[in-house]
Parts: C-alpha cells; sequence; structure tokens
C-alpha cells in the first residue's frame, strides 16, 4: 500500500475535477474511476464501487457525493467538504457570470440567436435523457407500467412530483415483496469498468479508518450539526427578510428539492418547474430552457441549473433594490446552491460510516427502482413541455415555427444515431441560431 495522500495534492486534484467534470453524472463518475482507481490508485475497485452504489440509493447528484464520500474517506470531514465544495463552486461561479449575460444582453440579437439554437436542443436533449434513463431502468412490464401512470399523473392530471415520487415508492414497497425478481436494482454502474486488482491506498483489506467507524452517537452528533446548520441558515434568512420574501422562499423550496433528487437531475427538474415557474414565477419557461442548456454546457452536475433559477428569480424580484441587481442574482443563485447541496453532505457524514462498517445491502432497493421507472414518465413530459414551448412559442394561436422544428430534427438525429455528445450538440445547435441572426 502507498503512503497516504496528503492532503494539499488531494485539493488540487478535486479543484482540477471540478473545472473538467463535464457530461453529467456518467462522464463525471467515469472520470473519478479513471483518475482514483486506474491512475492515481487511490482507493481500490470495490470500495469505489460500494461507495457509488450507496450514493445512487440518495437523493442528491451522485457524482457530487461520490466526491464528498471520497474525500470524507481519505482526508476526515474537511477532506469531505473540500472535495464536495470544490466540485461546485467552479459551476456556481461560471453559472452566475453566464447568468449575467444571458439577462442583461439576451435582447442583443446575436445572443438572442445563440439561444434560439440552444432551445429546440435542450428538448432533444431531455428527450435523450429519458430514453437513456428508460432504457436502463425499463427492464419488464411491470416498470413500463410504472412509468405510463407517472406520465399521465402529471400529463393529464397534473398531479404533485412528491405525490407520484410518493406512490411510486409505495408500488416498490408491494411489488418488492410480491414480485421481487421485477423490482430488484441492477448491479453496478455503467462507467465503473472492470479492471484488474492493484494495490491502492485504501484497499480492500484496507482497515476501516477510525473516523469511518460506525456509531448512534457520531450519527445523532452528525445529524444534530447538519441540521443545525440549515436551521441557522433559515433563521438568519427570515430575520433579515422575512418569511414571505423571495431569498427565504428559495431556500425553503430549494431544500425540499433537494430531498426529492432520485435518479438524478432530470427528475427532479419537473417539481422545480411547477414551484419556480407556475407556482412562484420566478422566471419564464423560455428561461427555464435556456438555464438547462447552460447548466448541460458548464462543469459541476447538472443539478446546477438551480444557480440559473436563483439569478434569474433574485434579479427580477430586485432583493436589494433595483441598483443591486447583480448582487441580487449572485446572493439568489448562492442560496438556492446552499440549500440544494447542504442535504448531501449530511447524508454523506452521517451515512458513510454505517456504509463503510457493515458493508452490508440497503433494503430500500425496490422502492428505489419504482421511483426510477416513475422518473422516466416524469421526463417525458417534461420533453413534450420544452418542445411545446419551442415549436409554438406564442402558444397555441401561434404559428408552428419550422426553423426551430429542423433544429430539434437535428439535435434528435445527433443524438440518437450519431451518439454526439452534449456539449457539441449544444455547440452546433448554437452556432445554426447564430447563423442564422447573420441573414439578411
Amino acid at each position: 500500500m502507498q503512503a497516504a495522500v496528503p492532503f494539499t495534492e488531494a485539493l488540487r486534484f478535486w479543484l482540477k475535477l471540478g473545472f473538467v467534470s463535464f457530461g453529467g453524472p456518467a462522464g463525471q463518475i467515469a472520470i473519478m474511476h479513471q483518475e482514483l482507481v486506474e491512475r492515481r490508485h487511490w482507493i481500490s475497485e470495490k470500495r469505489f464501487l460500494h461507495a457509488l452504489n450507496f450514493c445512487m440509493l440518495l437523493p442528491g447528484p451522485e457524482a457530487t457525493q461520490l466526491a464528498t464520500y471520497i474525500g470524507w474517506l481519505m482526508h476526515r470531514t474537511w477532506g469531505g467538504i473540500v472535495a464536495g465544495v470544490l466540485f461546485v463552486l467552479p459551476s456556481l461561479a461560471l453559472l452566475i457570470v453566464l447568468s449575467w449575460i444571458f439577462i442583461a444582453f439576451g435582447d442583443v440579437p446575436v445572443v438572442a440567436g445563440i439561444f434560439y439554437g440552444i432551445k429546440p436542443a435542450v428538448a432533444a436533449i431531455v428527450l435523450h435523457a429519458a430514453w437513456r434513463i428508460g432504457s436502463r431502468a425499463l427492464r419488464n412490464a411491470w416498470l413500463w407500467a410504472v412509468a405510463a401512470a407517472a406520465f399521465a399523473a402529471i400529463f393529464v392530471f397534473d398531479a404533485p412530483f412528491p405525490l407520484i415520487v410518493a406512490v411510486a415508492a409505495l408500488c416498490g414497497v408491494i411489488g418488492g415483496r410480491w414480485r421481487p425478481d421485477h423490482f430488484a436494482l441492477g448491479g453496478g454502474h455503467a462507467n465503473a469498468r472492470d479492471v484488474v486488482d492493484t494495490p491502492a491506498l485504501l484497499d480492500d483489506h484496507t482497515p476501516i479508518p477510525a473516523h469511518a467507524r460506525y456509531s448512534t452517537a457520531r450519527l445523532l452528533r452528525t445529524a444534530l450539526v447538519g441540521v443545525g446548520l440549515w436551521f441557522s441558515a433559515m433563521a438568519l434568512l427570515i430575520a433579515s427578510f422575512g418569511w414571505q420574501a423571495t431569498l427565504t422562499q428559495m431556500g425553503w423550496f430549494f431544500t425540499k428539492a433537494a430531498l426529492l433528487t432520485f435518479g438524478g437531475a432530470y427528475a427532479v427538474l419537473p417539481y422545480i418547474y411547477q414551484g419556480a415557474v407556475e407556482h412562484h414565477q420566478w422566471l419564464s419557461p423560455a428561461q427555464m430552457i435556456a438555464g438547462l442548456a447552460l447548466g448541460e454546457t458548464t462543469p459541476g452536475p447538472l443539478i446546477m441549473v438551480v444557480a440559473f433559477v436563483g439569478f434569474v428569480g433574485g434579479w427580477q424580484a430586485q432583493v436589494f433594490g433595483s441598483d443591486a441587481l447583480f448582487a441580487a442574482g449572485a446572493a439568489a443563485a448562492s442560496v438556492v446552491t446552499f440549500f440544494t447541496f447542504l442535504p448531501s453532505f449530511i447524508f454523506i457524514f452521517a451515512g458513510a460510516p454505517f456504509i463503510e462498517t457493515t458493508h452490508g445491502d440497503l433494503r430500500f432497493t425496490a422502492p428505489l427502482t419504482a421511483i426510477t421507472a416513475a422518473v422516466v414518465g416524469v421526463i417525458v413530459n417534461l420533453a413534450l413541455f420544452f418542445a411545446w414551448h419551442v415549436l409554438w412559442p406564442q402558444g397555441h394561436a401561434g404559428a408552428f415555427d419550422w426553423i426551430a422544428a429542423l433544429i430539434a430534427a437535428g439535435a434528435v438525429i445527433a443524438l440518437f444515431r450519431f451518439k454526439v455528445g452534449v456539449i457539441p450538440a449544444i455547440s452546433t445547435c448554437a452556432l445554426a441560431g447564430f447563423a442564422l441572426t447573420l441573414l439578411p
């Protein structure tokens, strides 16, 4: 076994990862696997997969949680904090800048043209995400039925996302007892390749570090600290602005969103849309589509689209007055990011010692399998929602946008037929939109 990795070396790696973590959770996990397991040998294949399986069972962005878990395992709580924060911080800074450019200069023809080309690509990307998740999750007729029921619930009856998740979980509990073979969680991860075990710092037989051993007292202490941080931040917002203020409502809303992020960021986007666009009206449907495009093209977890939602909502609400719009947007983006990711840190620091100590199988696989199936139906509804607003930008009475339809069709062909990545697809569609602004 090699010598312990210095904290400064680990810090440099996590900072680098925050700037190069493109490609969504699959790409981010693949990068970590290649760097930590194959190249640096900081952690063994089995321990990496064990940590990943736990993170996949939690609500929240699994790649961020995996980085936090491994950072914690190597360098205690501060290691986990550094790994998780640096995974998110570059994306937050970049999205604040890009959100400002979008909202301040979105009416400039060139900028408007670029986003005109991007929006059809987003509809295609969401549809592709539904297919990608569905091809992995819908393994039998029972799970297809759950997905179809979830689609009907949100498309026909406009059922709230938390209710859909709860009913799907109940179906999983029942199905797991009645037909356990149909609701078993699939093993492994598509991007965690089988490799020959090599001696690693945290090998299969490395004793559990003292800080990673489970104790009920440590679990309670960690949970109390985490919940205390949440209450302190919320109390500060209430004392400063009041309960009904924009920043306070954002903190409360995105706390609930963080606890519902089963199945990745696409799973919670319908809930964010329902709350941020329809209920609170922090931004418009067109702005939501643009925000998802920015989230897709920046490093970090896709759920960082919440930073765009926060920035636009804070700017338009003028939370600090009409003379401090950028400060309002940046503050709102930071608030929603804090409340979105805080639960992930609590889950890792509280639950990881149990996982490390027991190495046992969790008993929540059947409900989570059903939730993942329901998520597929919900994402299909989201794709249809985006397509409607892109192809009929003026609503039912407006004309069909044939140019946007052609761009969307090109993106669909590129993603499904030629397996083009998300960033090249968005970039090409953005160039198409830019080129349209040059036409007479």
